[in-house]
């Protein structure tokens, strides 16, 4: 401490690391709607295409819910069972192990050999929180399956550009059907297991060995996949008896068809398809919108002839919207703060009482990109409230120095024993504000880690306003007294210490004087006025409401 009073340097070099380190971190730190949080829940979904939802119920869901019963650490169970898909959601206790807790619930649902045959493979993930970014919607005067190229396009460019999250609604999934003549099966000796097993014999992409020797080998795979219907239709099946090769075109009708029970979406009586865009954690929401905004730039010009492109729901700018009044509303509360520091302390105090509060936030913002922190509302909110919380200290220790500058000390002697004197009371009412903030640290849940964020940040910035009061200040206040020794303070300071001692002396210390004399009337009135408080809320007249009307 009285390094960084004495030395001339110190002082200033340490601001300047701290508001470096701040300012760095500023563009490092993700820009989202809410802080990062894990669910505590894991999904199995499987897809049984064509089943109604109470055969779906009854193959599938009732299996799975029996099969993970005996999964640890299950809080609740929840099963949805729809058109063609069902939907198990374990939610686990607070503190679980969740990757652990993922490799349980694989190898129970690994266990499973009673399910239906035609059913896909049970799919089992952990919830992933996705933040929206925007919606686009995609129109057409023509078909539907004219857009099908470009909305794949567009998904694909999305993607590339950085966008991380995209999910297409409204384009219907495509089958091959191939509807076999039951007739021209019989002439040639066929049956349908029979076709159904040649088609998968002959369409499947298989490897097919190595060629090369050790420093040149190369894997081959056979690609005989079919793709399309002209690809279906040239599969041989057989040869019939004169010796003719029978392709599967020649028992069957193909073609490439939507698939049964799809969402299907209309804008104006017009064909749609809707692109909703999200972000990861590791995304930045306001970067992402860049992205999005750029390629709309770059695609709306060259759309297809009869295709339109409409941006909605754009989450994003909720999220610079309310970062903005947020912030505008800080700077309010900043200006307010400053004005009333230059009301009641000398210009120059209260200049650098002032500069301690971006400093302090600097110091956080570098806390928070340590600590994988984000700007979101909660932290944004965090910091607001601090405002008022950090000047305390400052005021206090620079009250302090003045004082007994004022009273004769040097500059030196005065800076550096306001921030001796002033360490431990400070400190102790800083501990204090700390332990307030604390127990919302300790809550659990999906709440309590969004909540988080707010006392993290004012913990942060208490902290950092500490190390500001007592190892920047000091320094400043020295030059400040010094200057102000040489300077004769101007006619409204004058009028302004004179006001304010007039209020000190005549008005509040004869009514300090009377509460203390009379301290048993002043304790009774203190318990009063608790008492009704108290009685207001019990008695209903003040009601009790989660959010304001």
């Amino acid at each position: 401490m009285g390094l960084f009073a004495q030395h001339k340097v110190a002082a200033n070099l340490l601001m300047l690391i701290l508001v470096l380190a701040g300012l760095t971190s500023l563009t490092q730190l993700n820009t989202q709607f809410f802080p990062n949080f894990v669910l505590d829940t894991i999904t199995v979904r499987v897809e049984w295409r064509g089943a109604s939802a109470e055969d779906v119920e009854d193959a599938i869901s009732s299996r799975l819910e029996q099969e993970l019963r005996t999964v640890d650490f299950v809080k609740k169970m929840t099963s949805t069972s729809s058109f063609g898909m069902s939907v198990v959601a374990l939610e686990f206790e607070e503190g679980s192990e969740m990757g652990t807790a993922l490799d349980q619930v694989k190898e129970q649902v690994a266990q499973l050999r009673n399910l239906p045959s035609d059913s896909e493979i049970p799919k089992v993930s952990l919830v992933t929180p996705y933040e929206p970014i925007a919606r686009l919607l995609i129109t057409t005067e023509g078909e539907l399956d004219e857009l099908r190229y470009f909305v794949h396009e567009a998904e694909h460019e999305l993607l590339d550009r950085g966008i991380s999250r995209v999910t297409i609604t409204g384009l219907p999934e495509e089958e091959m059907a191939i509807q076999l003549s039951t007739q021209k099966l019989e002439s040639l000796g066929l049956d349908l297991n029979d076709v159904g097993d040649r088609i998968s014999e002959l369409s499947r992409d298989l490897p097919a060995g190595e060629v090369g020797n050790a420093d040149t080998a190369r894997l081959l795979r056979s690609l005989d996949q079919r793709r399309d219907a002209e690809a279906f239709a040239q599969l041989p099946l057989k040869t019939d008896y004169s010796g003719r090769l029978v392709l599967l075109d020649d028992v069957a009708t193909i073609e490439r068809r939507p698939m049964r029970n799809q969402v299907s979406l209309f804008y104006e009586d017009k064909p749609a398809v809707e692109i909703r865009l999200q972000r990861t954690e590791s995304a930045d929401s306001l970067k992402s919108a860049e992205i999005l905004q750029q390629w709309v730039e770059d695609t709306v010009p060259n759309l297809p002839r009869g295709v339109n492109l409409k941006v909605y729901d754009a989450s994003w700018e909720l999220i610079a919207e309310r970062m903005n009044l947020l912030l505008t509303n800080g700077l309010g509360g900043l200006v307010l703060v400053i004005g009333i520091l230059f009301l009641f302390l000398h210009g120059r105090v209260a200049i650098w009482v002032a500069v301690g509060i971006p400093v302090s936030f600097m110091a956080t913002l570098f806390v928070m990109y340590l600590f994988g922190g984000t700007i979101n509302m909660i932290s944004l909110f965090g910091l607001i409230m601090a405002l008022g919380i950090i000047v305390d200290d400052a005021i206090v220790v620079g009250e302090d120095g003045l004082a007994h500058y004022q009273s004769g000390e040097g500059s030196l002697m005065a800076a550096e024993g306001g921030a001796r004197r002033m360490l431990a009371p400070v400190i102790a009412s800083s501990l204090t504000t700390i332990s307030s903030f604390l127990p919302l640290m300790l809550i659990g849940g999906t709440i309590g880690n969004i909540l988080f964020d707010i006392p993290f940040v004012v913990v942060c910035v208490i902290i950092a306003s500490l190390f500001e009061s007592f190892l920047i200040l000091p320094g400043h206040l020295r030059h400040a007294f010094h200057k102000m020794h040489h300077q004769e303070p101007p006619p409204r300071r004058k009028w302004l210490d004179e006001k304010f001692n007039y209020l000190r002396d005549d008005l509040f210390r004869p009514l300090v004087t009377k509460a203390v004399q009379y301290r048993g009337v002043t304790i009774a009135t203190t318990l009063g006025l608790l008492i009704i408080c108290v009685g207001l809320l019990a008695g209903g007249r003040i009601l009790f409401t989660f959010f304001p009307s």
